[in-house]
């Protein structure tokens, strides 16, 4: 957006006098390429998303021979708690001219796509199928100007109900934090696991940061037993004051990913997140290096852990069974 202008006063002296520059003045000179940042939230927005992701997409980055400050620049552009502005600030990260975009869930691919067909986008997306989305023509041969990482593993919805009953065997009403526009095939997968296991199951909206102390007394006030929380941009924002609330409720909870764990939650199963943002960091390399997205193919998470903080476990008045702890790949005591 903003070009800087070198005037040569000097000619030939001027150009001589560039070899002494300090290295300080050399530092100035601007980043080969600029790669347009949008989210729900920044690496410098409060609450910031968890640091260990965009840290681990840096590191792929990095791996890949590409350096914030030395060749490589972000242009940062989140929507906070509205997600309704991301169509404004995908144009925004259009208008710029960066050289790719790295676009973070459902609302920020959607937004992008809409903005450009030429930039190159890499996504990461948890909720939804990128084929069925009408965002890429094909896992293997993605066509377009977009490619990433991408969950959408309903089954893993399933997986969580499961997960809660061992835990808390008692269980016969649970209650589903999520947005229908989003998390709806998740949605279908917990009420077909849900009738197999006799349980009770209502879901409670998250559509905006508002929506939190509402949702958690509406489950609350349903009685139930225990909550699983959707994977969501603004839930993973809002993490440790969902955390909070489920406490407050005396609700066990079961999560998608660690960081809610991290942050005061029970239970969490679901993909290794920093390491798809490292591969995402690795994709936006190779699509600087020269490689189109249309020839990367869709990719998703290699690996899965459960993670159980049994801290959270005391607060409750809950016993982790033993078969729980056996499989667990981290317990935090």
């Amino acid at each position: 957006m903003k070009r800087r202008e070198f005037i040569t006063l000097l000619g030939g002296a001027a150009a001589s006098a560039s070899i002494a520059w300090p290295l300080p003045l050399r530092a100035q000179q601007p980043a080969r390429y600029r790669i347009g940042h949008l989210a729900i939230a920044a690496p410098t927005d409060t609450p910031p998303p968890p640091p260990a992701n965009w840290d681990a997409f840096v590191q792929g980055l990095r791996e890949a021979g590409y350096i914030e400050g030395r060749n490589i620049a972000f242009e940062h552009r989140s929507a906070h708690d509205q997600p309704e502005l991301f169509p404004k600030l995908a144009l925004e990260l259009a208008s710029l001219k960066v050289d790719v975009i790295f676009a973070r869930g459902t609302w920020a691919l959607a937004a992008a796509k809409s903005a450009t067909q030429t930039i190159p986008i890499v996504g990461i997306d948890l909720e939804v199928d990128p084929v069925d989305a009408g965002l890429v023509a094909s896992i293997a041969r993605p066509g377009g100007n977009i490619t990433g990482l991408f969950l959408d593993l309903s089954e893993l919805s399933g997986k969580h109900l499961e997960i809660l009953k061992e835990v808390i065997p008692g269980t016969s009403r649970v209650a589903v934090l999520g947005n229908p526009d989003i998390n709806a095939a998740q949605l279908r997968e917990l009420a077909r696991v849900a009738q197999s296991l006799a349980v009770q199951t209502r879901a409670v909206e998250l559509t905006n940061a508002a929506d939190l102390s509402g949702a958690l007394d509406t489950a609350r006030s349903w009685r139930a037993d225990a909550l699983i929380v959707l994977s969501n941009p603004l839930s993973l924002a809002y993490r440790a004051r969902i955390g909070e609330l489920a406490a407050k409720a005396g609700l066990p909870t079961i999560y998608l990913y660690r960081a809610h764990v991290d942050a005061g939650g029970l239970v969490s199963y679901g993909p290794d997140l920093p390491d798809m943002f490292r591969r995402c960091g690795a994709y936006v390399g190779r699509i600087l290096g020269g490689t189109k997205p249309a020839d990367l193919p869709i990719e998703r998470p290699a690996r899965f852990e459960l993670v159980v903080n049994l801290k959270i476990a005391k607060a409750l008045g809950i016993t982790i069974p033993e078969t729980i702890l056996v499989r667990a790949d981290e317990v935090i005591e």
